[in-house]
């Protein structure tokens, strides 16, 4: 800004100075000729009126033939100042007198007929300023010189003047013009540079300044500059447009905050890719299923964050949205495999379609993902099933725990009337048969409610082995129709914190599981370990197996090959593992096609978990 204004200051100061030195010089040309001009005037009018004399005194001589007295005259007029030479021509131009004795017998051409003044170089070599007069026929010379009409001039009388005092006069008052000029140039470039300063150069300074300011980011920068002048008037109009460019951004900064809000609001991943594959927007759910700060997931390449890899996906591999939608413009849907901060594989569900935008000011079409966490719709589903199941549960609980406790204060009062009355001993040992089985009935209403029950937000201490056996016997009717044997291996004191119903799910799940595996019976093992570490809860069949190509599907939400043929929603084995990553355990397998499959799944002791909470 200094370096602009400086060089502002130095072209306006030689612009004003070249300006004003060529107008003094134009000017200080035209007054050094006028001067001369005029010099020459008042010296022609000078020597007019010395030549009238100096002719009117020759014609008197030439009259009186007194040719002495006319030498005498021309010599003592050459001996005045500042004049050079004096000398007389006849008409035929031959010098007959001269102050200068080598002058005369020399020839002068004829001047014209009237008299004038000049400045010439004589034979000398000397600037002069000469005079010349023609010495006209009169009616009383025409007696030696013939009739006027014929020769109308006798001879020419010539007086050439120093010029030397002229010239040096004329450089004196050029110097004294020149220095005044100077003067008056450095004057009028101050004068003016303090003014363009002050009236230009100022305001325009704080009409940058604010430019600037407000160019980076400064919505409140104004230049302000007062007057009524144009340049005054160039500021206001500046902080109008910086007010209205202020209340614009403040608008786009409001729209942008409620478009953020409004894709923030949306329970699934949303992100828009560029046709490069840049990302230029996310919401917050994005954000969380792939464990990324506020400012991370912008400006960088889908394939980069979501994917871990410097390149787009391969076609052949991978459903890419992007390339998918440069072809068609009907929506695309496709599984992937998303991976998080951790590197912890997610996987989703991807619905994309096209929309038009503005990237960078110029049109394009850009493609919006719609992400769903596959672990969460197992979530929902989970939760829907215990929601069910605690329906299912507390129907069951209604219509039959509420009967069989009727029946029991029956029996009850009908036991000790018949005891009062001293009834028969078998007769009590049948009621005692009833009562014990309706006890088993509200026992297993009892087991299912808490199946059903929905975890609670803080973890418990959970008893491992009475849990899988109250499952266990949930199952056991479906065990025996299918011809399948089970056997159980239960450690005592397995205990993990965590949450019971949960803990119920996952030993339901895994062991319904192993029955679809064997559609035409077979061998069921439960079993829990217990060591300092952790407690595992293993269910081993004997069926069908699992080929190793589809080992790493089967975790899939949806993914479903029952061996009996039937369709799954495909949602029991990632439940549990959902169940398993929440208590901060792990799920391990081990099959083998034609020789049955082992899951084994692995918690945290209570002791353990206790001290890594701490």
């Amino acid at each position: 800004m200094h370096w602009l204004l400086a060089h502002l200051n130095r072209k306006f100061a030689v612009g004003t100075a070249a300006g004003l030195v060529m107008s003094s010089l134009v000017f200080l040309v035209l007054y050094v000729n006028l001067y001369r001009a005029e010099l020459e005037s008042e010296r022609t009018r000078a020597a007019e009126q010395v030549n009238q004399l100096l002719q009117t005194s020759l014609e008197n001589a030439m009259l009186k033939r007194d040719l002495e007295g006319l030498r005498v005259i021309v010599e003592r007029l050459g001996q005045q100042a500042h004049i050079d030479s004096v000398f007389i021509t006849d008409r035929g131009g031959e010098i007959r007198f001269a102050n200068t004795p080598s002058l005369l017998g020399g020839r002068h051409p004829p001047p014209r007929g009237e008299p004038f003044t000049e400045f010439v170089t004589n034979a000398a070599g000397r600037k002069v300023l000469r005079s010349v007069n023609p010495v006209a026929n009169q009616p009383v010379c025409e007696t030696c010189h013939g009739s006027s009409a014929e020769n109308p001039r006798n001879g020419t009388l010539y007086v050439e003047y120093d010029a030397a005092p002229i010239v040096e006069q004329a450089r004196r008052t050029t110097l004294v013009l020149m220095g005044a000029g100077a003067i008056v140039v450095v004057l009028n470039i101050a004068g003016g540079w303090w003014f363009i300063r002050r009236n230009v150069l100022a305001p325009i300074q704080r009409l940058t300044g604010a430019s600037r300011r407000l160019t980076a980011g400064d919505l409140g920068a104004r230049a302000a500059l007062p007057g009524v002048d144009e340049l005054s008037e160039l500021g206001h109009s500046f902080d109008r447009m910086a007010d209205e460019l202020k209340t614009r951004i403040d608008e786009g900064h409001r729209q942008r905050e409620f478009l953020q809000q409004l894709v923030d609001a949306i329970p699934d991943g949303v992100r828009v890719i560029t046709p490069d594959y840049r990302v230029i927007l996310v919401n917050k759910a994005y954000r969380e299923q792939l464990k990324l700060t506020a400012d991370e997931g912008l400006d960088e390449p889908c394939h980069a964050r979501s994917h871990g890899s410097s390149e787009p996906c391969p076609p052949t591999l991978v459903t890419c949205p992007v390339r998918e939608l440069r072809a068609r413009a009907e929506p695309v849907k496709a599984l992937h495999r998303h991976l998080d901060r951790d590197g912890r594989a997610l996987d989703v569900e991807i619905h994309a379609s096209r929309m038009r935008g503005f990237v960078d000011g110029a049109q394009t079409t850009l493609v919006v993902e719609s992400i769903r966490d596959l672990s969460k719709e197992v979530q929902y589903s989970h939760d829907q099933k215990l929601s069910e199941l605690g329906k299912l549960a507390t129907g069951v609980a209604h219509e039959i725990y509420n009967p069989l406790t009727s029946v029991r204060l029956a029996l009850q009062s009908f036991a000790a009337e018949r005891r009062a009355s001293d009834g028969s001993e078998e007769l009590e040992e049948y009621l005692e048969i009833v009562d014990r089985e309706i006890d088993r009935c509200i026992s297993v209403t009892e087991r299912l409610l808490k199946l059903g029950m929905a975890p609670d937000e803080h973890s418990e201490l959970v008893d491992v082995t009475t849990a899988v056996e109250d499952t266990l016997s949930l199952v056991r009717w479906e065990m025996g129709s299918r011809a399948i044997t089970l056997r159980t291996e239960l450690a005592p004191d397995a205990r993990i914190l965590g949450s019971d119903s949960q803990i119920r799910m996952l030993t339901l799940n895994l062991v319904q599981n192993a029955i679809h595996a064997m559609p035409s019976g077979g061998t069921l093992v439960v079993a829990t370990r217990v060591d300092p570490e952790h407690v595992v809860v293993e269910v081993r069949d004997s069926g069908v197996g699992i080929p190793r190509e589809q080992l790493s599907e089967i975790f899939h939400p949806f993914y479903s090959r029952r061996a009996d043929g039937t369709r799954g929603a495909g949602l029991g084995l990632p439940i549990v593992r959902a169940i398993l990553e929440r208590c901060g355990g792990r799920l391990e397998v081990e099959s083998e096609p034609g020789r049955g499959s082992t899951f084994a799944a692995c918690f945290p002791s209570a002791g353990s978990a206790a001290e890594e909470s701490a």
